[in-house]
């Protein structure tokens, strides 16, 4: 019989291995809906309503989106943002309520619905507007439903089941009521000048809806004949030389501008005269294709712009009689400069700001020629009936290239004016972000919130009062004898109260901007920008609900008739006014048939402007103001703006304290997400491989101030950090299983170790909540990832696995890590919570589960105050550098295998700042000695617990227990 050895003992039956359910694999997007589900059975927020109910209040207003399509991944990094925001102030034991809304109205969704039409070759004026409302009214409410199931997919916590919708009768009569404040405190006019219109969509667009593309432009130089020039008699017979790049306009031209400080050039060509701009002698004649070494041409000298003053000339086609024979006067503009063109400039009033203030401080008002559609009158002289303007073959060139001479070109080229033209200009030109078509400026007539009219000390409204203008001969012709003239930025203040500009601008000063900039870029937009037009010429949206006298053009302010307007408007939404018995609202003082019906509806963004008053301040009481406003940076000329300007304007001051402004979501590349190019990330797709958390992880992260990347790649390493994360929850559900209260332990009995992780958490609290009260989330999370990984994962839980696992159940320091261990699941469940919204409230349930309980439920944690005069981080860190330094000197001999891992090591370190023993447990080495030099570092000589695995001195050969070990297991 042949003797065999011994089988050595196993002994993981008794060491404490963690224990827990919590999976590695997360699953989120199988998981995620279970848990909206069971949020929803347990009637979540209202929960929190009622649990914070007295609580300080913190107000987030929601900015709209449009009920327009599916989301896309700016709607998504928005509203994760929000719900961010909105669930740390809720955990740091904030009243938080988030009221979600949409814009319901507007040219986006009757441009859907005129798509339909078009498919089917319907005509959308052929189609009875309460038809076509009621379309638009049932497309908004389809969409409201689509988005709302989308972004609580993300995890967006709020009212869902009563958000605001700008399409609620209420909310439409609120819009139509804060319409009539503005009236009756005089800060409305209707006035003609140009502003950015679609002929496409045939309406009035505001700055933020339009965008700027590059394009390719028809450009030509066009002579008007001097006929006229009291300071320079030489100048008759020449022709003043302009340049432009929409020949469109010069059919609507009706003076030129020169520099008074430009000096000019007459130049002879071609038995003909010229004056240009010297400046731009070189370029001009390049276009010319003037050759002036081949002796073509030549100067007769130079002169100051001011002598052109009191200068005449004719239009090319002067010849067609009545308009187009008025003299064409030259007037000095400082706007005049001699960076391009000819340095003299073509006015037409109808179709530019510079051109409309110049010639209506000279009394040349617009025409009105082009109509809304691009096509001009049909009783215009010239090409009358034709258009549209924005139509590259109705302004070519037709010089060699794709497009054939357009009329314009053509008749100009036969009157003799025509002395260049090329379709060859490349620059940036405005276009409507919804048709992509081009804009025009067109002078219409709108009304408009006067920016520099006095709002204090205006006269109360009386029965029968009205505010208008004086009538115009010219604005007579075309039906519209009673416009204002409007206010542009400089204009200052006739009366003795301040601006519309002037609140503003105080109250940009009183508001938080996150980040500081913003308060630049807003202020800089509202003390430049021209009165605000707030009327549209479509059909989904809230009248201008006014009657305005057809005798003297002024719109009627009585308290009575508005008190009727909005009581219809609360009874049947703003489809009342089109359906109203008008006589009926005006009441018995009044006749309708001395009044006009204003059938204009008003700008969505001074719908989205009052959402504050329908959403804040009728759901908290009057007076509430919004904490925050928090939206991309876009918003600055939108939302931010218009609520501003209503809100100064009906209440004297902003409708929020602060505004937080986040860039943009780009592909992986940094470049804009576009269809054409297919690099969009919809983040329904995301969603659906790796869960909302993973989303709510990647926007936390970010640095949303500025534009953010998001592709695969970035994903990818979004999901390495949430799987740390994850598994250091797992970690601690498994580390936990079984704690009781009667294992905790003192702060006062707790090792140096336990104590100094805890002074780490608070330093943690610390910083997350300042993190959390700057709004800076990527803040946040870096610093909590961070704690996570390198303070727990790779030094504390690293360190004291061992006591976890092999020390006695009830011993001290064991007791102290578990206690620890509890301490930090508390707190990093909750910290977590606002961004891992999913994940936070798994976790939570896998360690307190309930049937009505929830992780959100839960605030802000409440730490163990540690003794104030045991100073713990210093000493610490100068532990840990060496530890670092020391895992560095073990690395080579693993390398070559000198040993297998830390635990085989014995290290010499210049100094001893623990005791040696801790040292050896903190370093996860066998032994530490003190010796001067470098750390050194050589294989032990002691044999190997079979149970903990640490080289001791105690243990007689690899396999046998150390005295630890074997007293545990008696």
């Amino acid at each position: 019989m042949t003797d065999t050895p011994d089988t050595p003992r196993d002994w993981r039956d008794t060491v404490f291995l963690p224990k827990t359910d919590f999976p590695m694999k997360a699953g989120l997007a199988a998981k995620e809906p279970a848990i909206l589900d069971r949020w929803a059975q347990i009637g979540l927020y209202d929960r929190l309503r009622a649990e914070r109910q007295g609580r300080e209040r913190f107000l987030l207003h929601d900015g709209p989106p449009y009920a327009n399509g599916d989301i896309h991944m700016g709607h998504a990094m928005n509203k994760v943002l929000k719900d961010i925001v909105v669930r740390t102030q809720s955990l740091m034991g904030k009243d938080a309520p988030y009221i979600p809304g949409w814009d319901c109205h507007g040219l986006p969704i009757e441009w859907k619905i005129e798509e339909a039409y078009r498919a089917k070759k319907r005509n959308k004026d052929e189609v009875p507007p309460a038809e076509f409302r009621a379309e638009c009214r049932a497309y908004a409410a389809k969409w409201v439903e689509v988005q709302k199931g989308q972004f609580q997919r993300l995890g967006i916590l709020g009212d869902w089941e009563d958000p605001y919708l700008t399409m609620k009768f209420d909310a439409e009569a609120t819009i139509a009521e804060e319409l009539l404040k503005f009236a009756m405190s005089g800060q409305l006019y209707r006035g003609a000048k140009p502003v950015m219109w679609s002929p496409v969509e045939k309406t009035a667009l505001a700055e933020a809806e339009v965008e700027y593309e590059d394009v390719v432009s028809t450009q030509i130089d066009v002579a008007f004949e001097i006929t006229h020039a009291p300071n320079a008699p030489e100048l008759v017979g020449a022709y003043a030389v302009i340049w432009t790049t929409t020949p469109w306009t010069i059919p609507v031209n009706q003076a030129l501008a020169y520099g008074p400080e430009v000096r000019y050039e007459l130049i002879e060509w071609q038995g003909r005269k010229f004056v240009i701009a010297a400046d731009l002698q070189a370029q001009t004649m390049k276009r010319w294709q003037f050759d002036a070494t081949a002796g073509e041409g030549h100067s007769l000298g130079t002169f100051l712009g001011t002598q052109l003053s009191g200068a005449t000339a004719r239009h090319p086609m002067h010849a067609r009689g009545g308009f187009f024979a008025r003299p064409r006067p030259l007037l000095a503009g400082d706007f005049v400069t001699t960076d391009a063109g000819t340095g003299l400039v073509h006015m037409a009033p109808d179709h530019g700001e510079d051109d409309f203030e110049l010639c209506k401080a000279n009394g040349i008002e617009p025409v009105f020629a082009v109509q809304g559609d691009g096509r001009y009158r049909d009783d215009w002289a010239w090409l009358g009936g034709e258009g549209s303007v924005i139509n590259p073959k109705f302004v070519a060139a037709g010089r060699g290239g794709k497009l054939e001479e357009g009329p314009i070109c053509r008749d100009l080229r036969l009157s003799g004016a025509l002395l260049a033209a090329s379709d060859d200009f490349a620059h940036s030109y405005p276009h409507s972000w919804r048709s992509k078509a081009k804009v025009i400026f067109r002078a219409t007539p709108q009304w408009f919130i006067p920016m520099d009219r006095s709002t204090q000390n205006v006269a109360p409204a009386q029965a029968g009062a009205s505010v208008g203008g004086a009538g115009d001969p010219i604005l007579a012709s075309v039906g519209l004898e009673s416009l204002e003239t409007p206010a542009f930025a400089g204009v200052t203040s006739s009366g003795n109260g301040a601006t519309l500009r002037e609140i503003a601008m105080d109250a940009i000063e009183r508001t938080r901007f996150v980040p500081e900039k913003g308060r630049n870029r807003i202020g800089a937009m509202v003390s430049g920008r021209p009165d605000w037009v707030i009327s549209r010429q479509r059909a989904w949206g809230v009248p201008i609900a006014l009657y305005v006298n057809r005798a003297t053009g002024d719109y009627l302010r009585d308290e009575a008739v508005n008190a009727r307007i909005l009581t219809a408007f609360r009874e049947g939404g703003a489809d009342a006014w089109y359906a109203a018995d008008h006589q009926a609202l005006l009441g018995p003082d009044y006749d309708l048939a001395d009044y006009e019906v204003v059938t204009d509806i008003l700008d969505v963004w001074f719908d989205s402007g009052c959402t504050h008053v329908f959403t804040i301040e009728k759901r908290f009481g009057a007076g509430t103001r919004a904490n925050l406003y928090l939206e991309g940076s876009d918003q600055h000329r939108g939302w931010f703006q218009s609520s501003l300007l209503e809100s100064c304007g009906t209440r004297g001051q902003a409708p929020y304290d602060a505004v937080l402004t986040h860039g943009f979501a780009l592909d992986g590349n940094g470049r804009k997400m576009s269809k054409s190019l297919g690099n969009v990330v919809d983040p329904l797709k995301v969603i659906g491989r790796s869960g909302a958390d993973i989303l709510r992880l990647w926007v936390a992260q970010t640095d949303y101030f500025e534009d953010v990347r998001i592709g695969k790649e970035v994903l990818a390493g979004t999901g390495d950090t949430y799987r740390k994360l994850r598994n250091t929850f797992r970690y601690l559900l498994g580390a936990l299983d079984g704690f009781s209260e009667d294992e905790r332990v003192p702060v006062a009995e707790m090792p140096g170790l336990e104590r100094y992780v805890l002074h780490l958490l608070g330093t943690l609290d610390t910083e997350l909540r300042s993190a959390a009260e700057a709004f800076e989330f990527n803040r946040y999370a870096r610093a909590l990832t961070d704690f996570a990984n390198e303070d727990l994962s790779a030094f504390f839980f690293d360190i004291r696995k061992d006591s976890l696992y092999c020390d006695a159940s009830d011993d001290v320091r064991r007791r102290a890590y578990r206690t620890v261990l509890d301490v930090l699941f508390h707190a990093l469940v909750r910290y977590a919570a606002p961004i891992l919204a999913f994940t936070a409230e798994e976790v939570w349930q896998a360690r307190f589960a309930s049937e009505d309980g929830s992780v959100h439920l839960l605030e802000w944690p409440e730490l163990p105050q540690l003794p104030a005069d045991q100073p713990l981080g210093t000493a610490w860190a100068e532990v840990r550098v060496l530890r670092s330094q020391v895992t560095e000197a073990i690395e080579p001999l693993r390398r070559d295998k000198t040993v297998r891992s830390s635990l085989e090591a014995e290290v010499t370190v210049p100094s001893l700042p623990l005791p040696a023993d801790e040292l050896a447990e903190l370093f996860i080495v066998a032994k530490v000695t003190e010796a001067e030099g470098p750390i050194t570092v050589t294989r032990t000589g002691h044999a190997k617990c079979g149970r903990c695995w640490r080289h001791l001195p105690d243990v007689a050969v690899d396999g046998d227990l150390c005295g630890r070990c074997a007293e545990v297991v008696a």
